[in-house]
């Protein structure tokens, strides 16, 4: 849980922006006070919904729960592009005196255009996440692949997040759309879920239909370690997955073998020592001559993996920054935002993941379906 100081800063930031554009945007619309009064009343809704929403998963009663939290996530969303095209405003209009072009008028579009443009963002946005995610199609060249894995077809999906607004409607589609790409393996990439077992099996319950040639594979996310991640590996087991913690698998393909790794979360020692992320302990023992993948939920453990010696590391956690300006923040954190990266004699593959987390919106970050085939290099 976190501190109280740190939730009365939090809160007081969130204020002071709401506060922000308050100033700078109502009184610029040249609307009267009236319109200005319903105004503040919205901005003041917005400031309450927020961590409404982000809260509402802790309230038992149903469906009071999921109907806050889709409005809190809605709401948040368009206030992350309120203020962010207030702040370009502000930035244009400081630049605007310098062509001596400031006219009331201008000033006043300018300040309906933010509000239309916002709106238009979180429109576009909510339907961009909504829809099911593409099939992308990537090659990964490997050195010294075994002719037998020539072609070898790997289904990854990731922080697909079922919770408050992701449900077993949305799952049973991107189960359905993996299914009809018949690959030899499925690889889930961490982040499933957003809630607790007793609160979501239901939606969860469409991956025991996943089907391929060698089964169905599933690491560990951060969020997982958020809804005790003990009771989620229990039920996807449960649901016929395998799960990888720091171990790998062998999976003989004709007549060549492919080890397949997987590590817990990079911060799972966070909640659980015992449960410390770790590729070499993954590969450990493992065959010599084989090409070796691993999946990791976050691009940060590529380092540990390539010293270790994979050749191929699957990782998701960024969503591609979901939706314009967070993608530039990623690399704050993460090594790799998204796609095919090379790290010395390692690949990594980023997903932007299958789902969506917060505001259900996506923009210039679509989620997707990767289907990956491993080439001879």
């Amino acid at each position: 849980m976190p501190s109280r100081f740190t939730i009365i800063f939090v809160l007081s930031v969130m204020g002071a922006l709401h506060a922000l554009i308050g100033w700078r945007l109502l009184p610029a619309l040249g609307v009267d006070a009236a319109w200005q009064g319903v105004g503040v009343l919205l901005l003041v809704l917005s400031f309450v919904l927020i961590p409404a929403g982000l809260l509402a998963r802790g309230i038992k009663q149903q469906p009071l729960s999921d109907r806050l939290a889709w409005i809190g996530m809605l709401v948040m969303g368009l206030f992350s592009s309120l203020l962010l095209l207030t702040l370009v405003r502000e930035a244009v209009l400081l630049a605007l005196p310098l062509l001596h072009a400031v006219t009331p008028e201008i000033i006043e579009s300018s300040a309906r255009a933010v509000i239309g443009c916002a709106l238009l963002l979180t429109l576009v946005g909510y339907m961009n996440a909504r829809r099911l995610a593409e099939v992308v199609n990537v090659d990964v060249p490997i050195a010294d692949l075994p002719q037998a894995l020539q072609g070898f077809t790997i289904v990854q999906i990731s922080d697909i997040h079922v919770g408050p607004t992701i449900k077993k409607r949305y799952l049973r589609a991107i189960v359905d759309k993996v299914n009809e790409l018949k690959a030899d393996l499925v690889a889930i990439t961490g982040d499933l879920v957003d809630g607790s077992v007793q609160q979501l099996s239901e939606h969860t319950a469409p991956l025991g239909q996943l089907r391929a040639r060698h089964g169905a594979y599933f690491v560990t996310g951060n969020h997982e370690y958020y809804s005790n991640a003990p009771a989620w590996i229990a039920e996807v087991r449960r649901l016929g997955l395998t799960v990888l913690m720091n171990e790998h698998v062998v999976l003989r393909h004709d007549d060549a073998g492919l080890v397949l790794a997987g590590v817990t979360d990079y911060t799972a020692h966070h909640f659980d020592e015992s449960q410390r992320s770790d590729p070499h302990a993954a590969i450990r023992n493992a065959p010599v001559s084989a090409a070796k993948v691993l999946l990791a939920h976050q691009p940060r453990s590529a380092a540990a993996a390539a010293d270790a010696g994979f050749d191929l590391q699957l990782s998701g956690h960024t969503h591609g920054g979901q939706f314009f300006p967070w993608n530039f923040f990623v690399p704050l954190q993460q090594p790799y935002v998204a796609g095919l990266n090379r790290l010395r004699n390692l690949w990594v593959y980023t997903s932007r993941g299958t789902g969506y987390w917060g505001p259900p919106k996506r923009l210039l970050a679509p989620s997707e379906i990767t289907l990956l085939r491993l080439v001879r290099a």
